[in-house]
């Protein structure tokens, strides 16, 4: 299918409009800017959507995730030009201090790192649940009864929690 048809496509925009918005929001924490990349998400459904409408939520989940990707490497790229034309090496006092910065990227670290330790599915509810998802888009996105999610993100966080405490055990000992 090339494109979707006009009422289809609005009907579409006004069902998931608002989760994709509170999605992109989320991650780049910048309203304006979530907007803007919702408007790039549903112009990519209107000019090349799925094959099988019925499932556009996942879909739409799968292309905001790009944009925003796409939208950081952009943003990353145009920092580190404008950092080498502009740099003189003087901080300005805007600037984190060292400790914050190596502080909050060790965090960082342990997070992925603890993530990483998770099963598939556990990571996966996690990361729906704190990108702003409710339980019935979660519960369909992993496909299982929505009455259940709610025990999957609580033992989900539990063992989140358990192993991020194992690993800074680890660390304040080495």
């Amino acid at each position: 299918m090339t494109q979707v048809l006009p009422e289809r496509f609005q009907g579409l925009f006004r069902e998931h409009y608002p989760t994709v918005l509170r999605r992109l929001n989320y991650l780049v924490g910048d309203r304006a800017i979530a907007e803007d990349l919702a408007q790039e998400v549903f112009l990519r459904l209107y000019r090349s959507p799925p094959d099988d409408l019925g499932v556009v939520g996942p879909w739409l989940h799968r292309v905001s995730t790009r944009v925003v990707y796409d939208y950081t490497r952009k943003k990353s790229a145009q920092k580190k030009l404008e950092t080498n034309e502009f740099a003189i090496g003087i901080p300005d006092g805007n600037e984190p201090s060292s400790e914050l910065h190596v502080l909050k990227r060790y965090e960082r670290e342990t997070v992925k790192h603890v993530l990483q330790q998770l099963s598939e599915r556990d990571r996966q509810v996690l990361l729906l649940r704190y990108s702003g998802y409710s339980y019935t888009e979660i519960a369909e996105i992993v496909q299982v009864n929505p009455k259940i999610v709610g025990t999957m993100l609580n033992r989900a966080l539990s063992r989140f929690e358990r192993k991020y405490h194992d690993e800074e055990a680890r660390a304040d000992e080495g």
